[in-house]
């Protein structure tokens, strides 16, 4: 059985302040969400305070991106170990923003998979279509090139030890939401074609759906037969809403 896991990705949001309410009042209402496995991943700036706020918790921690590089003159990047450094377990990789507005390609995002892989960290790598995508009836194809590209440097091997996130970039902060079939739909094409290589890692490994969710439909999302949690933005931002979609991953 796979563990249900929410992921909150606050983006570009909180101060010192506010993330420590945040961590607070997550830490005060885990401990009634009995089954799925809770990470938040803040900006860089806010991973110390965070790691030493959930040290000893049931929470996890990572971060939003990381370079391919171990060290060196790369202004402005953070490597694997760095992350390492200060406990993160997780690592988010290939979000369609990252791909959309500072022009990540696939072969740089599996670059990146591959690396958090051999730090020691689980990659959350993330897969999914624009609205003139979904519109022209490309969903698949993007998905799975997106997939084969991570597939080609890692192996059906390494998709085993990292997570998949679904993220609909058209239901990103729009408001918009795939509907649970919709969701479901692509979540077992992903599925499906990992079987191809390997049925067992493609059983085994958690997919995620991220877009819009909230706590009012994360219940049904999570329903679904190949929805193993979430990968939330907006939403992990205030303790209870996010509280209340970890609770319907149990």
């Amino acid at each position: 059985m796979r563990q249900p896991l929410v992921a909150g990705n606050w983006k570009m949001n909180g101060s010192k302040a506010e993330a420590a309410e945040l961590i607070e009042g997550i830490k005060a209402g885990s401990g009634a969400v009995s089954m799925a496995e809770i990470v938040v991943c803040p900006p860089y700036i806010l991973i110390p305070g965070v790691a030493d706020s959930l040290a000893g918790s049931s929470v996890a921690w990572g971060g939003q991106n990381l370079s391919t590089e171990p060290k060196g003159a790369f202004t402005g990047e953070i490597s694997a170990a760095m992350l390492l450094d200060f406990g993160c377990k997780y690592v988010i990789v290939g979000h369609s923003e990252r791909r959309a507005l500072y022009g990540e390609t696939d072969e740089l995002v599996a670059e990146k998979y591959a690396v958090a892989l051999e730090a020691g960290l689980v990659p959350i790598l993330c897969v999914g279509e624009l609205l003139e995508e979904r519109e022209s009836g490309t969903t698949e194809a993007v998905v799975g090139r997106q997939l084969d590209a991570v597939v080609a440097r890692v192996g059906i091997a390494g998709i085993a030890r990292g997570v998949i996130a679904y993220e609909p970039v058209w239901a990103i902060g729009t408001g918009k939401t795939a509907t649970p079939d919709q969701a479901q739909e692509v979540h077992a094409f992903i599925r499906e074609r990992l079987a191809k290589a390997d049925a067992g890692v493609a059983e085994g490994v958690r997919i995620l759906y991220g877009g819009s969710v909230k706590g009012a439909n994360a219940a049904e999302l999570f329903s679904m037969a190949d929805i193993d949690g979430g990968l939330i933005g907006g939403a992990s931002l205030a303790a209870e809403e996010f509280l209340t979609i970890c609770r319907a991953a149990n």
